[in-house]
């Protein structure tokens, strides 16, 4: 009976919200904070959520509130959340000579985008592989640069939290003011920025060019060429990320940056942590102006890309959905990408996910538009921040009622475990319908 209902999709909704209630019991202890005094629970619980979801939005100073103790929760939370906790269990399963079961592979399939599961061990080890890599150089080159100003073990310290923040997409800073100091360092930003844009890629991304680049011919000699996916995924990221930069520098031209350099730097920095919504922020953010709150929203409902440590709607998802609407406008029966056919399930579950979360994001609007003393804008940032996972906030995180907290924890999880994905955990295995009813017509538009 077990077995039966408990889903693949279930099965992960449960596994995270089991997690995030041990992460907040292990925050709200006394020897997580610096006083020594126990944190609220509901406090507690949204941090821990927050960290399990890598979105980054804190109710408190991460750096001065929590003790080592606590900062060690939250980044084991942040890197639990960042690879999928299945991950973690496949790669003690297969440890163990265990042999993972056709469930279990339909799980790990399901949380992290992988391709089909006959691949799915080897992908896994693939994961834990290019994490490795790229949190180690990371944490070195940033714990490196941080010597010089801090002693060589906080330095080091600084480095790992940041680098495993910035690669999972957290935006966790130990810093009162983020990453604010180091706007105009060259060395800070383009280290961060490559982290969030690895991260938020996907790994199947990354497994594709690999490939790709490590086999430059099969067997029968052919050219291993890249997948639609990965085509649709490294277009739409620089697109999304230039256009979001040079929208951020017009909104800020009248702020008051020392140089052109610095201007560069900050637009650059503020739509890559948008658009991978990783949410360091290196900008005031409750300073910023309309068109670059507005820039930002729409990158943070966008999003990462499917199989990665980010969040929002997906960059594939919104492609999809762009090009189906121009192919319905220019009257074609199919939508052809990169000399491929999308199938109609794929267009279907695009514009599904929009729409919810489109529905997600005006619901919880409206609940906070009633709860909390802020701006319509400030709700909107915070609440598409929160669904996207990205941890960006103009302020009112630390001032949220019970209520805010309680919808925007609940947003979260939605945003990181996936709107469809949720759905599915509700409704629960799929009925085949053996009935074929005649079409109907319906007027749209």
């Amino acid at each position: 009976m077990f077995y039966s209902t408990v889903t693949p999709h279930r099965f992960l909704l449960l596994g995270f919200i089991f997690i995030i209630f041990t992460g907040a019991f292990l925050l709200s202890l006394p020897i997580a904070s610096t006083s020594g005094n126990s944190q609220s629970f509901i406090d507690a619980l949204f941090v821990a959520t927050s960290a399990i979801s890598t979105t980054g939005l804190t109710v408190v100073d991460l750096g001065s509130f929590y003790s080592l103790f606590g900062q060690i929760v939250i980044l084991v939370l942040v890197q639990i959340g960042g690879l999928g906790y299945m991950i973690f269990i496949v790669m003690i399963v297969l440890q163990l000579g265990v042999k993972l079961s056709l469930g279990g592979k339909l799980v790990l399939e399901e949380s992290m985008s992988s391709p089909p599961y006959e691949e799915v061990s080897r992908f896994s080890r693939a994961i834990i592989f290019i994490t490795l890599i790229f949190e180690f150089l990371g944490a070195v080159v940033l714990s490196l640069y941080w010597m010089r100003e801090f002693p060589v073990k906080h330095a080091i310290y600084l480095g790992i939290f940041h680098s495993v923040s910035a690669f999972c997409t957290a935006g966790f800073s130990l810093f009162p003011d983020n990453l604010s100091a180091y706007r105009d360092n060259i060395v800070i930003n383009v280290i961060i920025d490559i982290l969030c844009i690895v991260g938020s890629v996907g790994f199947f991304v990354i497994y594709d060019v690999y490939n790709m680049v490590s086999r430059k011919k099969r067997e029968d000699e052919t050219p291993k060429k890249l997948l639609v996916h990965t085509k649709l995924v490294l277009i739409m990221l620089p697109i999304l990320i230039i256009t979001g930069a040079l929208l951020i520098y017009l909104s800020e031209w009248n702020t008051p940056l020392p140089s052109f350099k610095d201007r560069i730097l900050t637009s650059t920095f503020q739509a890559i942590a948008a658009s991978t919504t990783t949410g360091f922020n290196t900008l005031d953010t409750g300073m910023v102006k309309t068109l670059g709150l507005a820039t930002m929203v729409i990158l943070m409902y966008i999003g990462a890309s499917p199989g990665g440590t980010g969040g929002g709607v997906k960059t594939t998802t919104f492609g999809v959905l762009i090009s189906s609407t121009i192919s319905v406008i220019s009257m074609k029966e199919e939508l052809i990408l990169f000399n491929r056919r999308i199938s109609a399930r794929t267009k279907d579950k695009a514009f599904a996910i929009c729409t919810i979360a489109l529905l997600l994001i005006a619901l919880d609007v409206l609940i906070l538009s009633v709860t909390e003393n802020a701006s319509f804008m400030e709700i909107v940032f915070e609440t598409v921040s929160a669904f996207g996972t990205v941890g960006l906030s103009t302020g009112i995180t630390p001032t949220l009622s019970f209520t805010g907290k309680i919808v925007l924890v609940v947003t979260m999880l939605i945003g990181r475990v996936g709107p469809l994905a949720i759905g599915f955990s509700i409704r629960g295995k799929c009925k085949v319908v053996p009935i074929k009813y005649p079409e109907g017509g319906i007027l749209v538009g």
